[in-house]
């Protein structure tokens, strides 16, 4: 009966969600009616909420966490200085003369912003405003552009320092402690952040290399697609040495944060802290920094980080219920029976996320379903900083699918009303493909996620 219960309470989150109402008090508010329900019907302990307490003081106790906010307002300041803008002009100049050559610009220039904001929303849609008219403008076909401004964009889930990696990081090594203990290993090892950061490093990469050679190949094949421009860009005196200006900055942020995290002289916390600072001396060099846009930084932090913390508080509040329901012992049963083991339970796993994908933020996904299937599956052997990426680049490829990815919702809402959603649709599927042959290739060779962090921290 407790886990007919557990379900039920996982089917009416979702129900309640279609309603449009905040998912945290989504959250929060159906593990308490099913809570009360269940003290009525004498299917659930009472003590189960007397732990709430001890989640929320180890949620205000935990230093990763306190690199959330950090990193918003990194990725929010660099987009308030125009720092993608001027990135943009640049490679648009260095790779304007080839054909194709604006993709190749858009797409460098995205994973650049990615791994300088991590913040997906923002990317698409500042890249969607700078680049996709200037992409019509010059011939390219409206789909292939909206493809690449949508797949680039997305580029912040897998690209450290990303906030996907840093609230996953935390939660797997929640997870992995928790497999361990349930396996009857008292000294249980961690897995951290860095650890993360380290194992995305050579798939996001290996990504955006997939993404180039696509639009190198396709500019090859049909020219008229990805056309070179008619005027010849010449470069003038002095070029190069703008290009580096506007190439440098944001490349010594990024290296100064993540070097800083996988070479193991910050933590997370401590490198977002820098990046923060580095944002801010950025926007002052740039001369858009005041008093009105910092105000206007502040505000977006705050409320991307409440938001977080809310969803946060919300899904350790019916992870509890969950558990005092036994959906736990449910889903380890569920995934155990499952032909094919380890693997088979993973597939499924990956594919329930893919679809859920649709419905729910990475972050409600993070919360919510990876600490309940995390402990199970990495019980059955899998690596944690593996498990880490699949997730991450299962979610970047879900929040491309059509009809429900919420990247094409993000550019649909900045492109020219001549620009359609049907085309907007056919643009992403060649890039869809490529993440599903990444998350092939990473299946079949997980050493490409594994094999950086365990040089660096070995």
């Amino acid at each position: 009966m407790d886990s007919y219960m557990a379900l039920w309470m996982f089917l009416a989150v979702f129900v309640v969600l279609l309603s449009g109402y905040p998912v945290a008090f989504v959250l929060s508010g159906t593990a308490l009616i099913f809570a009360g329900l269940g003290l009525l019907l004498d299917t659930f302990d009472a003590d189960f909420l007397a732990a709430m307490p001890n989640r929320l003081f180890g949620i205000m106790n935990n230093e990763t966490l306190i690199a959330v906010p950090l990193f918003v307002f990194m990725g929010i300041v660099l987009e308030r200085a125009k720092i993608a803008e001027a990135l943009l002009e640049a490679m648009s100049e260095l790779f304007g003369s080839l054909h194709g050559g604006l993709g190749i610009a858009v797409t460098i220039v995205g994973m650049l912003m990615a791994a300088s904001t991590g913040i997906v929303g923002a990317t698409v849609v500042t890249m969607g405003l700078l680049s996709l008219p200037t992409m019509l403008k010059r011939g390219y076909d409206p789909a292939i552009s909206c493809g690449i401004i949508c797949a680039s964009g997305t580029l912040g889930q897998i690209i450290p320092p990303s906030i996907v990696l840093v609230l996953l990081g935390d939660v797997i090594s929640t997870a992995y402690q928790q497999a361990q203990l349930d396996m009857g290993v008292f000294a249980p090892e961690t897995v951290s952040v860095g650890d993360l950061f380290a194992g995305a490093l050579i798939p996001g990469l290996l990504l955006v290399l997939l993404y180039l050679i696509y639009i190198s190949v396709t500019a090859w094949l049909k020219p008229n697609l990805l056309p070179k421009p008619e005027k010849q860009i010449g470069h003038e005196k002095g070029f190069y040495t703008r290009v580096l200006k506007s190439l440098l900055p944001p490349l010594l942020l990024i290296l100064s944060v993540l070097g800083s995290i996988i070479g193991g002289l910050a933590t997370p916390t401590e490198a977002a802290a820098v990046g923060a600072v580095g944002a801010l001396f950025l926007a002052y060099l740039s001369g858009t920094l005041n008093k009105i846009i910092l105000e206007e930084v502040t505000r977006n932090t705050t409320q991307v980080t409440s938001m977080v913390f809310m969803i946060l508080i919300g899904a350790a509040l019916f992870s509890l219920v969950f558990r005092g329901f036994e959906g736990d012992e449910m889903i380890v049963e569920l995934l155990s029976d499952l032909p094919g083991g380890k693997f088979g339970a993973l597939f499924s796993v990956m594919v329930v996320m893919f679809f859920l994908g649709f419905v729910l933020d990475f972050i409600e996904i993070t919360f919510v379903i990876v600490p309940i299937v995390g402990p199970v599956l990495l019980a059955m052997g899998v690596d944690p900083v593996w498990l880490g990426i699949m997730i991450a680049l299962n979610l970047q490829t879900s929040f491309l699918t059509p009809p429900f990815g919420f990247a094409l919702f993000y550019l649909r809402g900045v492109a020219p009303e001549e620009v359609t959603t049907g085309q907007i649709y056919k643009g992403v599927l060649p890039f869809i493909l490529i993440q599903l042959l990444l998350i092939a290739i990473l299946a079949y060779f997980p050493l490409l996620a594994t094999w950086l962090p365990s040089f660096i921290y070995a």
